[in-house]
């Protein structure tokens, strides 16, 4: 049953500037039934929060697409900010790394599917798919991760177990149904995804959250349903019903694996004799023993590695080429989704596809997967637009598509920032002497408590350029794709808190990211025009800076390019814009000021809001107890090499640390 909360606005101000004409014309659209809008905003001038407000005026499940995990994890903390009491979530891709399966034929390699899922951003997942299957107010931040497929939401909801207080309920029958949708008995360790069994008490630990379902069963009756502490084992909450979710998203009923089964089967005689037709006897034997044992195990465990390659028979009817179920598919119908930094969000989700599709026809050609294979795939584009009824596109600079689909009466422009900030002065210098220039800039912003953003054109170069700095002594990191998504956001929080002064990168410093504290940016190779220095591009990088009232850009090139010269004649058209604003109204400018936070730390904060963690009731000797308790736990999961439970406990602590 779903809950009807109403989603609840909290923040400090009004919306001003530009903001409430912004928001009113948007949700106009809106109510019109408009399919197609776009907000045209300048950095700086508070695009989430005109977002929050529509949220909250629109009250409707509301997806947030951003183009990269960085980006998502601090959209998902600023709205967070801004809905305390409703389901905001995070949904990104989760492994930290990630190898597909696929086959080289040039050099008969073939190459086994490798992963290591991130287990705290596999519970946000689940976190955001069971708010959406029983709440209305849910917000979601998501990657391109939600166009692939995640598992039925059909099954996912029917397979989930109700259970009441009172409930006749036998506990075997109860522990195989457990069993089926995927839950491990604990044995050294319980956390998600588990079930731990004492007599007549068995213990659940849901994998979208961090407490467990405690339910004790004499002569089978549920006589009590309560919500515990994971860790102290202390009494949140009594329940009259609980609802447990899968402990995975592609988990099916056993009617289906039979059925699924019978379907590879008949596909595989198929492809087999096709193959030996063709007098490829090696591939025939090689997909025959692969299908068989994968059926094998699914019969017996009701999973098997790879199981995302059989969607065809367990989600969509054996009927070929059907899209895959995704996120998507688990919001209602009438769900919002705002495209934030479209103009290259909106591109990346259009070429998932045909990547996808390239790797697989050599494992399908070559015998290692059966040609329905190919099913198991990201959304098409044009799959993707049936399932967003309503489109928000928000960018510092659209791009064709979102011009192309957008009717000009509902483009919305906000360039004007509430703080009266203006949009930085841009300076055009030459190449030599650059570095020498790059370390008095870093000197004087240092000077002022403020940071910097280098970007270069090629990774080598970034890379070259951090190993100068810090052998000059300079606090400075580099940041890049093959950083962990977690590490990456720490990065950045580490840039604001001043453990870090200068970070360098290439093309990941560009949209969407918030770093008030910094005040110069400097863009190596600006004149060398193409997708990284395009007027587009220059444009969003000069914007990194637009937060600080120092803010300036320095552009080193030996010559104006067309793309150099469109993006500092739009900076300079904005800034007028500001300018004539801030005289109207008296307003003078000033940094804006924003707490540094991170995404797990605001998972955990919400965490706290609840009484299991509310140590204000536990007196202070007893906190600094709990603190050396917890200290010996952490080193023993340590010693056992169970890092990501000690890290847990090493959060615990420091959240102790600090209210003491």
């Amino acid at each position: 049953m779903l809950k009807k909360n109403a989603f609840r606005l909290v923040a400090p101000y009004e919306p001003t500037g530009d903001q409430p004409k912004a928001i009113a014309k948007l949700l106009d659209g809106l109510y019109a039934g408009q399919k197609h809008q776009t907000l045209l905003g300048a950095t700086g001038t508070g695009k989430t929060f005109t977002m929050a407000n529509i949220v909250q005026e629109f009250q409707k499940p509301t997806l947030v697409l951003a183009h990269n995990k960085t980006l998502a994890a601090q959209l998902c903390s600023e709205f967070q900010q801004f809905f305390p009491d409703n389901a905001v979530s995070y949904f990104v891709s989760y492994y930290d790394y990630y190898q597909p399966e696929a086959y080289i034929p040039h050099t008969d390699t073939y190459i086994e599917k490798d992963a290591s899922i991130n287990e705290e951003i596999e519970k946000f997942r689940h976190a955001a798919t069971m708010n959406l299957l029983t709440r209305r107010d849910v917000l979601i931040v998501a990657s391109v991760s939600c166009i692939y497929g995640l598992g039925n939401v059909e099954d996912y909801e029917a397979l989930a177990i109700t259970v009441q207080r009172g409930e006749q309920i036998k506990r075997d029958a109860f522990l195989r149904r457990l069993t089926d949708i995927q839950y491990r008995r604990s044995h050294m360790e319980f956390k998600q995804g588990m079930v731990h069994v004492l007599g007549d008490t068995v213990e659940v630990f849901p994998p979208g959250g961090d407490t467990v379902i405690r339910m004790e069963m004499p002569f089978d009756e549920v006589e009590t349903i309560q919500e515990v502490d994971s860790f102290t084992g202390e009494l949140l909450q009594d329940l009259n019903e609980v609802m447990i979710f899968p402990a995975a998203h592609n988990v099916t009923s056993q009617e289906k694996i039979t059925g699924a089964c019978e379907g590879m089967m008949k596909e595989l005689d198929e492809r087999e004799k096709e193959l030996l037709d063709h007098g490829e006897q090696t591939k025939a034997e090689r997909l025959r023993m692969r299908t068989e044992y994968d059926m094998e195990m699914l019969k017996e465990t009701g999973y098997c590695t790879g199981i995302e390659n059989y969607v065809r028979y367990f989600h969509n009817h054996g009927v070929p080429g059907q899209p895959p179920s995704t996120l998507l598919d688990y919001f209602p119908k009438d769900f919002l989704l705002f495209v934030d930094e479209s103009h290259i969000s909106i591109p990346q989700v259009g070429g998932m596809y045909e990547g996808n599709r390239s790797r697989k026809n050599n494992l399908v050609e070559y015998g290692f997967r059966l040609p329905s294979a190919h099913d198991n795939r990201p959304l098409m584009f044009e799959e993707f637009e049936e399932r967003a009824p309503r489109r928000v596109y928000v960018s510092a600079t659209p791009g064709k598509y979102e011009y192309v689909h957008t009717p000009k009466e509902y483009i919305t422009e906000q360039i004007i920032r509430p703080t009266g900030l203006l949009d930085p002065t841009v300076l055009v210098k030459p190449t030599e002497g650059q570095v020498q220039d790059i370390l008095r800039e870093v000197d004087e912003a240092i000077s002022r408590k403020e940071r910097v953003l280098v970007t270069t054109l090629t990774k080598k170069m970034a890379e070259k350029f951090t190993d100068y700095l810090k052998e000059e002594d300079y606090k400075v990191r580099y940041l890049h794709s093959d950083v962990e998504t977690l590490e990456r956001i720490e990065v950045l929080r580490q840039l604001r808190t001043g453990d870090i002064d200068i970070i360098v990168g290439i093309n990941l410093l560009r949209e969407g990211l918030d770093l008030p504290e910094v005040s110069f940016i400097a863009i190596l190779d600006a004149d060398k025009q193409g997708f990284l220095r395009s007027r587009d591009a220059l444009i969003q990088t000069i914007g990194r800076s637009s937060r600080n009232i120092n803010g300036h850009v320095t552009l080193y090139a030996d010559m104006m390019t067309d793309a150099m010269h469109a993006a500092i004649e739009e900076t300079n058209r904005r800034r007028s814009v500001q300018e004539a604003y801030n005289t109207k109204h008296g307003i003078t400018p000033k940094s804006i000021e924003k707490a540094v936070r991170d995404i797990a730390e605001e998972h955990r904060r919400v965490e706290l809001r609840r009484p299991r963690h509310d140590h204000t009731k536990i007196p202070k000797d007893e906190k600094k107890r709990l603190m050396d308790e917890l200290e010996y736990q952490m080193e023993l999961a340590a010693q056992n090499l169970e890092f990501e439970r000690a890290a847990d406990i090493r959060d615990e602590i420091e959240l102790l640390r600090r209210e003491l």
